[in-house]
Order: C-alpha cells, then sequence, then structure tokens
C-alpha cells in the first residue's frame, strides 16, 4: 500500500472557475420547482457558491486527514481509506459507497465506528474500517476494459481485505455499496461475518410478483417501488444503456455535472424539499467537486452498463442486518428479501434517506454496531 494525498493541480481549480463564470444556464422550466427535475433557483445559487464561496482547498485538507493509500487487489488499482481503531479487538469492517457518491460519504460515521466511546457507544463495538472508491470513481483507476461489474469490484475488494490480514470482516454498504456487499459475502463467504445494507431494495420482487400473500405493510413498499420505478428511474435507464453519451455533457460542464448529481440527492435524502436540512452544502461540493477534479462521472455511470439490470438470484451465505430509512427511494418489500439473505435485524428508522451515512451517521453507527455485536469475538462481553 503506497501513502496517498489529495493535491490538484491549481490549473484545474482555475479552469472549473471559469467554467463556472461562463455557464450557459437554460430557460427556466415553466413547471413547479423540481417538477422537471433540477431546480433553477437552487442551481443557481449553488454553481455561485461553488465559484465564489466552496473553498476546495479547506476540502482537500478534510480529506487528507484521513489515512488514505492506493494498492493493487485482485487486478484493480483502488484509492483506499484505512482507518484503524485504538482498539486492539476491533473488528474489520469494509465500508462500500455507491452513485453518485463517495468515499466521503462516510467521513461522518467513520470516527464513530473507529472509536465509538469517544461518541457514548462501547469501545467493544470498535472497528477497523476500509473504504475504497469503487473503480472508477474518484481516485481509484479508470477500468480499461468492460467487464467491471459489481461481481469484479466484490472480487476486487475480497482481495483487498485479504491482502490487508484481515481473515474475517463485515461489511455494509448503501444504493450499489448494497449489492457489492451482498457479492462478497457470495465471493469470500468464509471471510464474511455478516453483511448490513441500507438498501437491501436491490433485491426487488419482479413486475409479475403476486402480492397476494402480503401484508398490508408489505403491499405499501411494493406499490412505493413499483411507482418510483415508474418515474424516478429516467438516470438509470440512460446510464445502463447508454453512459458514454450524457458523459461528454457532463465531463465539460460542471453546471451540468452538479445538476445530474445534486437532484439525486433532493429527491432521495430526507429533506422535506431542502436538500442542505439532509446534506451539508460543502459535502455535496465536495462530493460533486471529487467527480470533476478525476473525470469519473462517466466511468462512474458505467457500473450501470456493466451491471445490465440483472435481478439478484443468489442466496446470500451469512448473516444480513437491514436498516430502513423512511425516505429511501424504493422500499424493500421484506417477505421477498428474505428469500435471499439471512435475515438477523430489520430496523426501521424514523428519519433519513438514501444517504444514510451522511443524513443520520449516529443512526447507522448505532444500528452497525448492534448488528455486529453477537458475530464479533467478545472478550470480557458476558
Amino acid at each position: 500500500m503506497t501513502p496517498f494525498r489529495v493535491d490538484v493541480p491549481g490549473d484545474v481549480l482555475l479552469d472549473l472557475r471559469r467554467r463556472l463564470s461562463q455557464t450557459r444556464l437554460p430557460p427556466p422550466s415553466p413547471a413547479a420547482p423540481w417538477a422537471d427535475g433540477a431546480g433553477d433557483a437552487f442551481l443557481h445559487d449553488l454553481l455561485a457558491y461553488w465559484r465564489d464561496g466552496f473553498d476546495w482547498r479547506k476540502q482537500e485538507t478534510l480529506i487528507n486527514a484521513l489515512p488514505q493509500f492506493t494498492v493493487t487487489a485482485g487486478g484493480r488499482e483502488l484509492h483506499v481509506v484505512h482507518a484503524r481503531s485504538a482498539e486492539p479487538d476491533a473488528m474489520p469492517l469494509l465500508l462500500i459507497h455507491g452513485w453518485p457518491g463517495s468515499f466521503w460519504e462516510f467521513h461522518r460515521i467513520l470516527p464513530m465506528l473507529t472509536d465509538p466511546a469517544a461518541y457514548g457507544g462501547d469501545r467493544r463495538d470498535a472497528f477497523h474500517v476500509v473504504i475504497p472508491s469503487l473503480p472508477g470513481y474518484g481516485w481509484s483507476a479508470v477500468p480499461r476494459a468492460p467487464g467491471c461489474g459489481p461481481a469484479a469490484v466484490a472480487a476486487a475488494f475480497a482481495a483487498l481485505m485479504a491482502d490487508l490480514g484481515y481473515e474475517r470482516y463485515g461489511a455494509q454498504g448503501g444504493d450499489w455499496g448494497s449489492r457489492i456487499a451482498a457479492q462478497v459475502a457470495v465471493t469470500a463467504p468464509g471471510q464474511v461475518a455478516g453483511i448490513h445494507l441500507n438498501f437491501p431494495a436491490f433485491i426487488s420482487p419482479p413486475p409479475d410478483f403476486d402480492a397476494a400473500a402480503l401484508g398490508p405493510r408489505e403491499r405499501e413498499a411494493l406499490a412505493a417501488g413499483r411507482a418510483f420505478a415508474a418515474d424516478g428511474l429516467a438516470y438509470l435507464h440512460l446510464q445502463s444503456t447508454r453512459p458514454q453519451t450524457p458523459a461528454f455533457g457532463l465531463s465539460d460542464s460542471p453546471a451540468g455535472l452538479a445538476a445530474w448529481i445534486s437532484e439525486k440527492y433532493r429527491e432521495w435524502s430526507d429533506c422535506g424539499g431542502d436538500l442542505y436540512q439532509a446534506v451539508d452544502r460543502d459535502d455535496l461540493l465536495t462530493i460533486i467537486t471529487i467527480y470533476w477534479v478525476t473525470n469519473t462521472i462517466g466511468p462512474s455511470m458505467r457500473l450501470y452498463r456493466e451491471h445490465g439490470r440483472r435481478p439478484w438470484t443468489q442466496r446470500v451465505p451469512v448473516p444480513a442486518g437491514c436498516a430502513l430509512f423512511p425516505a429511501e427511494t424504493s422500499p424493500p418489500v421484506r417477505a421477498y428479501v428474505e428469500r435471499f439473505l439471512d435475515v438477523r435485524r430489520w430496523t426501521d428508522m424514523d428519519r433519513g434517506g438514501h444517504f444514510a451515512a451522511l443524513e443520520q451517521p449516529e443512526l447507522l453507527a448505532e444500528d452497525v454496531r448492534a448488528f455486529f455485536r453477537p458475530l464479533r469475538p467478545q472478550p470480557g462481553r458476558q
């Protein structure tokens, strides 16, 4: 592993500011704000702040306070945050992000997991945390050939944990991270103690699924998922079929990139229509800027093409925990999820959305600790 620090060249940042200064905005939508996609007034303000107020160098310093490395594992060149706990009996935990996120999603929850006692928890619940950037995201290398779908990513992450010397570990994720965590467990069942997911709805019933045997709550979840599929999956259809076409525009226009990403954060978070009630503006722009300075929005979208919208069909051979946040995009149908997961913990949260580690890090950390507690060696605990 090679120590890594982020140091974006100054000319890249000057070019970004120039492009933001020369943005050509589209004519305002005649529809209600956000009804047609990204809100005009919101984007105008966000772009002005990105140009004149956002301090990337400050955020770069915060990023570089994390223990970062680059490493080749499973044939993939990965950027990795590897934060070891001071607790000698800490359990290794693989945290996996999704789209349109990054490793930065976990910066708030990270210390809660490595040092739970500092946040009112039990030191015996500590984790050694490993956060790889997905291939083609941020500072992980862009795949040079087709074939880097979720199974290939999972194989690389399993190899990473083995190379780090972790013989037994947990995995946690949301969005793509949920599917990849499950695939890691299928790939290395002897090493994975359990998986904790805050998006188990990647295991979703097929369109012809018979809901007659479901209870009222599960029928409601099924209906909500189908409604989201009918109205909220335009991005997925595009990124699953023609990701390179939007990549040309999003790689050339910071305004387009900000619109593409921020609309998802607003729509998928528990924000009541005000995104900054759920996600800090600087965190949002840090994630967007990571995509910009690394020019990885195109490769990140290609993961959808590699996946090909294939349904999940495998039984996961390790215990699973599921944390359900009320503003999640597509609620899981528990009876269907349990066909594929050995669910040991199912927690219905009272607040939070798709980006749980950013929105509600305390709730997520508490649930992760509780799920893995019986799955780890427990010296001194009766």
